[in-house]
């Protein structure tokens, strides 16, 4: 219980900000982000960030890994939990942050 603390008081040190350049933002936007995006069947809004949902097929978690790992360097402030359901059901993916995290995923997510 205190390692999470201390992982949330972290997270509420981070900016709420991407460190890609305009330039390798647009690149990501259009490559990874896009990607990714257009395969999810469903948005949902999260009280602290932005939920996907996914129908599983054999390249869609290697897409997501490769998405979340590229994530994580520029946007640390983000929590990445990917939950595959049982039995063929479907994969989601919650992008969590602190405070301001979902208007910085809606923002960005507008463009895309």
């Amino acid at each position: 219980m205190a390692e999470s603390r201390s992982d949330n008081a972290r997270m509420a040190d981070l900016p709420i900000a991407c460190t890609l350049s305009p330039e390798a933002l647009k690149a990501r936007r259009e490559g990874l982000i896009d990607a990714l995006l257009h395969r999810s069947t469903e948005r949902t809004e999260l009280p602290d960030g932005l939920r996907l949902r996914f129908t599983p097929d054999a390249q869609i978690l290697a897409e997501i890994a490769r998405t979340v790992d590229a994530e994580r360097v520029c946007c640390r402030f983000l929590t990445f939990t990917m939950t595959v359901s049982p039995d063929g059901g479907p994969i989601t993916l919650d992008l969590t942050g602190p405070a301001g995290t979902r208007e910085f995923l809606a923002a960005m997510f507008r463009t895309s």
